[in-house]
């Protein structure tokens, strides 16, 4: 039914995983809560992407023509300084989707949207979702839920970032990754974990030891594993908690 799921462009490399059934509009929660009338104006404008580990969606000033919806795989939008330095604002998977800013009304955005887990996407012309946001229906309700919770998201990354320790925001950044992907394992080295937190590699590497020696993750050669969630949750902020919470609010499954 889904004509898109034949045009796959790039396999996604870095260690992570395609979708874990075939793929379909449904393992994205903003398509999945859209009605087969909602989507079929956006079939001949959607292909099926792989997300390889780096790459850059769009870069911090640059003009979007693409919406990317993530079925597996976690990209990140970053705001980078003049001096190459960054911070990671939110994560998206298959919660939401990247280049929201278009449906605002702007062709641009101040930050940098790189994929941090490798995985699919389903690319879709921001032509095409303008129309259909344009409408008012169903599908601008579903986006515009999901922009309220990735303005939660960035908000409280923005505290945790200031008030908590470099341990609680590891914490976060891995629970957070962790519902967006099929598995406990995530392929990371300290250093790019570093520089989406925006702290010295130096202070997740301390942050990612006592974890290990407590018994809630395994690190071995840029692969991170989550021995006990129900620990790496009793050692996370209430950060976390505060956009688990919204997220599920705004399910747009929920939408009647």
């Amino acid at each position: 039914m889904f004509a898109a799921e034949h045009r796959v462009q790039g396999p996604p490399a870095g260690g992570g995983a395609a979708a874990s059934s075939a793929p379909s509009p449904s393992q994205n929660r903003l398509l999945a809560a859209l009605t087969t009338a909602d989507l079929e104006p956006l079939l001949p404008h959607i292909t099926l992407t792989g997300l390889a580990l780096g790459t850059v969606l769009y870069e911090s000033g640059s003009e979007m023509d693409d919406m990317y919806f993530p079925i597996s795989g976690v990209v990140s939008l970053l705001y980078v300084l003049a001096d190459g330095h960054s911070t990671e604002l939110a994560v998206v998977g298959n919660d939401g989707c990247v280049g929201i800013a278009l449906v605002l009304g702007g062709q641009t955005t101040p930050s940098r949207a790189v994929v941090q887990i490798a995985g699919y996407a389903y690319r879709v012309r921001s032509s095409a979702i303008l129309a259909e946001f344009r409408k008012g229906g169903r599908t601008a309700r579903v986006l515009l839920r999901y922009i309220q919770a990735l303005i939660t998201q960035m908000v409280q990354t923005a505290v945790c970032n200031r008030h908590h320790t470099v341990e609680q925001q590891l914490c976060r950044w891995l629970l957070l990754s962790l519902d967006r992907v099929p598995s406990d394992t995530i392929s990371m080295t300290q250093e790019l974990i570093s520089n989406m937190l925006g702290v010295r590699r130096s202070g997740v590497t301390e942050a990612a030891r006592k974890l290990q020696a407590a018994g809630v993750i395994e690190y071995s050669r840029g692969q991170i594993t989550v021995s006990d969630r129900a620990k790496l949750a009793a050692h996370a902020c209430e950060c976390y908690a505060v956009v688990k919470k919204e997220t599920d609010r705004l399910d747009p499954s929920m939408l009647p």
